[in-house]
């Protein structure tokens, strides 16, 4: 079977390997010349794909900028981004863009499935329409699905193939047509009753951990105000073996998926007449998260004396997560950026992170990160370094993770 994949990222790269490992051919097509002239040399840029994984597969493999190229593959996954614009409304330009194209390529009998994140109705109102300029019906001349990517970054418990696979088709015989194919790289795949319902399991699935880690965010600001350590509420109330769900809080969401997912929500239940209150309102406790760390800080800056401004801070993790090098949405660079806007010397360590292009920071090493620092900010925990001398080698430390709310003779202040 040959496989067509449009977007090579973070998901669709994944897609492209596991493929090509269960011996299907596999057209990728990017509109990043410079990634794929890349991939066609062996050089991956996504952190979960090796560059051995990539030349094992690259027999199965053609890399490509020209989307003519799929008319020859019997599926098509649409793999593309899609962000917020500045008003934190859907951009669906990359998406649209890409059924377009596809509307000139696309042939009888060909299945076409989306992966992108986004509201329901974008597979039947948005997508259908485009890809029906070819002149053939979605549904009948060609199948039409909506499968969300379920990718993890950094993850290795729960792959591609471990982790069950919802699929929605425009008619039942797209839903088994979609559940054929992706069975043959998933263990478990989870048909539904259409595309909408599997568009909003997606985002379901992301809102349901926004609300929550917003819930615990705002918990902990309430508790540092009473004075309570939240971290040992959180303790207390994770023994209870049922109804509970344990949740911790953090400077803010990051990623591609939990900062942006619910305001496509958002956004599509106003054509509704519907206001989501409540998954706004957690979006919303979320984005505030970094001012609170910069109060924290300057707090601490003050307990010793000293001013933000001129203050040397080393802030430890630059990405959102810990063992990633991604960046996207990061609260780390909301909390430099604030820092840097009130005159502190800001350095990072974090080994995932090479630079920081926008702040025109590097890595630095963990000695030269600690020396002369006024105060270090714990923001990303990262394995592999020993948190509790960060705390031990400063004059004043803030940890926004908890990792070091155990040390006995710490001079930190935990979220």
């Amino acid at each position: 079977m040959s496989i067509g994949i449009v977007g090579l990222g973070y998901v669709g790269l994944p897609l492209a390997m596991e493929f090509a490992e269960a011996g299907e051919d596999v057209i990728g097509v990017d509109v990043d010349a410079q990634k794929v002239a890349g991939l066609r040399q062996g050089r991956s840029h996504v952190e979960d794909v090796s560059d051995a994984r990539l030349v094992g597969a690259l027999q199965r493999c053609r890399f490509t900028t020209r989307m003519v190229e799929l008319h020859e593959a019997e599926v098509i996954l649409i793999c593309v981004p899609t962000p917020l614009t500045a008003n934190r409304e859907p951009e669906l330009g990359p998406l649209l863009s890409a059924g377009r194209a596809l509307g000139g390529v696309v042939r009888e009998g060909q299945l076409i499935v989306l992966e992108s994140t986004t509201f329901p109705g974008t597979t039947r109102d948005f997508m259908a329409p485009l890809l029906e300029e070819s002149g053939l019906r979605a549904g009948t001349d060609f199948a039409l699905a909506f499968s969300p990517e379920r990718v993890d970054p950094g993850r290795t418990d729960y792959t591609i193939r471990t982790t069950p696979k919802i699929v929605g088709g425009l008619t039942a015989g797209c839903t088994e047509r979609a559940a054929e194919v992706y069975g043959r790289v998933c263990e478990r795949v989870v048909p539904v009753g259409s595309p909408e319902v599997a568009e909003l399991a997606k985002l379901l699935e992301n809102i349901f951990r926004s609300v929550n880690i917003a819930l615990v965010n705002e918990l902990s600001m309430l508790a540092d105000r009473m004075g309570v350590d939240i971290w040992e509420v959180i303790d207390a109330a994770a023994t209870k073996p049922f109804g509970f769900m344990r949740f911790e809080p953090g400077p803010g969401m990051g990623g591609h998926c939990l900062p942006v997912d619910p305001f496509y929500l958002t956004w599509r239940a106003r054509e509704f007449d519907f206001a989501t209150e409540f998954i706004e309102l957690a979006g919303k406790v979320n984005q505030r998260m970094p001012y609170f760390c910069l109060e924290k800080i300057e707090q601490a800056l003050n307990d010793a004396g000293k001013p933000v401004r001129g203050a040397r801070i080393a802030v430890f993790g630059a990405s959102y997560k810990p063992g990633v090098g991604d960046i996207r949405e990061s609260p780390a660079l909301k909390i430099i950026e604030l820092l840097r806007e009130r005159g502190a010397d800001v350095r990072y360590h974090d080994p995932y992170v090479p630079e920081l292009s926008a702040f025109g920071l590097e890595h630095v090493e963990l000695a030269d990160a600690l020396d002369g620092a006024d105060l270090a900010a714990i923001v990303t925990a990262h394995p592999g370094i020993d948190h509790d001398a960060v705390v031990r080698a400063v004059p004043s430390a803030v940890d926004f993770r908890g990792v070091t709310r155990d040390l006995a003779d710490r001079n930190s202040v935990s979220l």
